[in-house]
């Protein structure tokens, strides 16, 4: 069953553009390991704030995307710049009215 995985990572002030372009490099590693949409953004009332949506073939290949080179030195490059506020949440997919 598709794994929906939604959050909110905070950024120290002022590297929020930062994340988004680390968070949206080019990854065909994502999609191999199972990834069916990655989707980063930010609002304007949220400052230092990236929102992440991600569609995964199941959350085991979500789990398993963790241990992937590219993800692990993406996190690690990511660490200096997070505040440590996050957010989210995840479930299952039930469905779509457009697949």
């Amino acid at each position: 069953m598709t794994f929906a995985n939604v959050g909110s990572l905070g950024t120290v002030p002022g590297k929020r553009d930062e994340l988004i372009a680390l968070l949206t490099q080019h990854s065909d590693e994502l999609a191999a390991a199972g990834c069916l949409l990655y989707e980063v953004g930010a609002s304007e009332d949220e400052l230092d704030t990236v929102y992440v949506m991600e569609l995964w073939e199941s959350e085991e290949a979500h789990r398993a995307s963790l241990s992937l080179p590219s993800v692990q030195a993406a996190i690690a490059e990511a660490m200096p710049i997070l505040s440590g506020v996050m957010g989210g949440f995840r479930f299952q997919v039930a469905g779509s009215p457009l697949r």
